[in-house]
């Protein structure tokens, strides 16, 4: 540039002492008239000591006309203009795109500063603001498909911190695109093309990308592999954070996650390159990986062993995994490691036969599955045929003369519970194909959505013929009307829970119902509400969003996936708990299989519906009282 400056100011001296040529406008003429020109800005600016008529050549009196061409930044910054015509920029402007030229970029040339100005647009500290002006401002960038995040990402960066820090080493956004020669990831001879990164970030980085050349990973690269990593796989492109910093992709917790297993866990790249998979999981399930996940500092990670610029192949004399170099590798942190401790597998998941320690954790990790399986499993058998004998004698010998359920309710409840367990099964096996529950109904997903919809249609059914039911028979709106909420209720449960915490020795009177078969019920009926109303929204959804917007499908999957939840503990830890496991029934409540239950459990857990029972002759008093005295009805 500074070439190009001497030779223009040798070619306006020769110019000035030709003799047919007439005498130039001075700058004083000129600026008589275009006074939106500022003379102290001028006479600062990087061209004050310039004429006009150096850029304005065609201007040779004044005043003048035709209106004088716009002066070319090629005339004497041709190699820079030259290469901005090659770069993204100049052709986005080919095509009427919003894109910078010389001045947006540099400022106006009547008060264009040096870069080393503070106050220059192009100084270290202030050239993110700049490209910011653009690449900042989302409706400028959305219809490149770049977006305005890069900017955000670079001011909160370790480079981005430091230029705002003061320094004048950090890297800007010019020492990785170029200034002028801009150019796309995708073209081979762009500095961030994936190939040439490592050259880019080795302008300031040359210790590390030295190292990176000679590695597993940069001979690949070399050779033309692009799938191998780079500097921006590992670190990052523009938000690049300090190593110790918690949220960088190369911090002690993050390396092995989520930066090493993007390529040792992917399937894609561990079968195209014959290498062993799952690394990074088979870490993490070690105990480095574990005291990892556990948020120490100070164990190993991927890098600890491997390396971080220089990875080398295991079979490389200079590897740090290299046999003859690991007992000084397990060394640094393990002072006095033998050669036997070094021989240790970190990765536990081997193929069979690679090495002792796998050979005998994969004998001794199923010896101990089956023996679980037949050990446990034959306890669970004893113990199932212990309590079913135990509920069996129960219902056999225990007198039980008080109908809790007739056999049209008994119908309506088995076939609930059927219909809730199957949409429970279904459900999260839909949800979590790879889990448990979906291995048995094998790998179909369309069975078990099939499956699931019959079911959930058995329940709808058998919700509607519960509401048939309450409204055309006697029985049924007995029944509603029990069940239905009253002030009382609400002194029961403060009774109630007095008495639980031992804090009264009275117990509520309850009536056909208390407050627990009371919201429970109620929880039922606006469950299944919601579960239905939900559902069909998500297996109607075309249907649904012809008169709703979409979110609202996705919302509806939402509430029907914790409502399932909600329903499903409910069901284990309430329900159950009533059923099977209240001292007071166990080892089970037969009401729900033959409708009856005894006198004495009556007149103790609903004292006052068997009170009412017994006063109407419909049944007898109980032959044992409870001794624990009651509250006021």
């Amino acid at each position: 540039m500074r070439a190009a400056l001497i030779s223009s100011l040798l070619v306006a001296g020769l110019l000035a002492l030709s003799p047919s040529r007439a005498a130039a406008p001075t700058n004083e003429e000129c600026l008589s008239c275009h006074d939106n020109v500022e003379p102290k800005a001028w006479a600062g600016s990087v061209h004050g000591s310039f004429s006009c008529t150096d850029c304005h050549a065609d201007v040779t009196a004044v005043p003048h006309d035709p209106t004088p061409a716009k002066p070319e930044c090629g005339t004497c910054h041709s190699d820079a203009v030259d290469a901005w015509k090659r770069s993204i920029h100049a052709r986005g402007l080919a095509r009427s795109e919003k894109a910078p030229q010389c001045a947006d970029c540099h400022g106006g040339p009547h008060a264009m500063l040096p870069a080393s100005n503070p106050a220059s647009p192009l100084q270290r500290g202030r050239i993110a603001d700049t490209c910011g002006r653009c690449h900042g401002v989302k409706f400028v960038m959305e219809p490149s498909g770049i977006g305005d995040r890069p900017v955000f990402s670079y001011r909160e960066s370790v480079h981005g911190k430091a230029v705002a820090a003061g320094s004048q080493k950090a890297a800007v956004c010019t020492d990785c695109h170029h200034a002028h020669d801009v150019l796309t990831q995708l073209e081979t001879d762009s500095s961030i093309f994936k190939a040439n990164t490592p050259k880019t970030c080795g302008k300031c980085h040359t210790e590390e990308e030295k190292q990176y050349a000679a590695s597993v990973h940069g001979v690949a690269v070399a050779r033309g592999q692009l799938a191998a990593p780079v500097c921006t796989d590992c670190h990052g492109i523009h938000g690049i954070k300090a190593r110790i910093d918690p949220n960088s992709t190369v911090s002690a917790q993050n390396v092995a996650r989520f930066t090493c297993a993007q390529c040792h866990d992917s399937l894609r790249l561990t079968r195209e390159f014959d290498l062993a998979g799952r690394r990074s999981e088979t870490f993490l399930d070690s105990y480095h990986g574990l005291a990892g996940k556990l948020g120490s500092k100070g164990v190993a990670n991927c890098a600890s062993c491997h390396g971080v610029h220089n990875i080398l192949p295991s079979s490389d004399p200079r590897s740090m995994v290299n046999k003859a170099n690991l007992k000084g590798t397990c060394g640094k942190c393990h002072p006095g490691a033998s050669e036997n401790f070094a021989k240790g597998a970190v990765h536990l998941a081997e193929p069979m036969g690679a090495d002792m320690a796998t050979v005998g954790t994969w004998w001794v990790k199923w010896v101990y599955i089956w023996m679980i399986v037949a050990v446990i499993g034959g306890m669970l058998l004893h113990n199932l045929l212990a309590w079913r004998r135990a509920a069996l004698h129960v219902r056999k010998h225990q007198s039980r003369p008080v109908v809790r359920m007739t056999p049209n309710q008994r119908l309506q409840h088995a076939t609930l519970v059927i219909s809730f367990l199957v949409l429970v099964w279904t459900g999260f096996a839909l949800k979590f194909p790879d889990g448990w529950l979906a291995l048995t109904l094998g790998g179909s997903e369309q069975v078990r959505r099939l499956t699931h919809r019959v079911a959930a249609l058995v329940m709808v059914a058998a919700s509607l013929y519960h509401v048939i039911y309450a409204a055309a028979t006697r029985e049924g709106r007995r029944l509603v009307l029990d069940f239905l909420p009253t002030l009382q209720d609400v002194r029961d449960v403060m009774t109630n829970l007095k008495y639980l915490a031992g804090l009264s020795d009275q117990r509520p009177r309850f009536g056909r119902f208390g407050y627990p078969e009371k919201a429970e019920y109620l929880a039922l009926a606006w469950g299944t509400v919601v579960m239905a109303v939900t559902g069909f929204m998500a297996w109607f959804s075309v249907a649904t969003t012809s008169f709703l917007p979409r979110w609202a499908v996705d919302v509806a999957i939402t509430i029907h996936y914790y409502e399932a939840i909600l329903a499903s503990l409910a069901i284990l830890v309430w329900h159950l708990y009533f059923v099977i496991f209240d001292p007071e029934v166990y080892p089970m409540n037969w009401a729900w299989f033959d409708g009856r239950v005894s006198g004495d459990w009556y007149a103790h857990e609903h004292p006052g519906h068997h009170a009412e029972l017994v006063a109407t002759g419909q049944l007898r008093p109980a032959a044992s009282a409870k001794p624990e005295p009651v509250g006021k009805a």
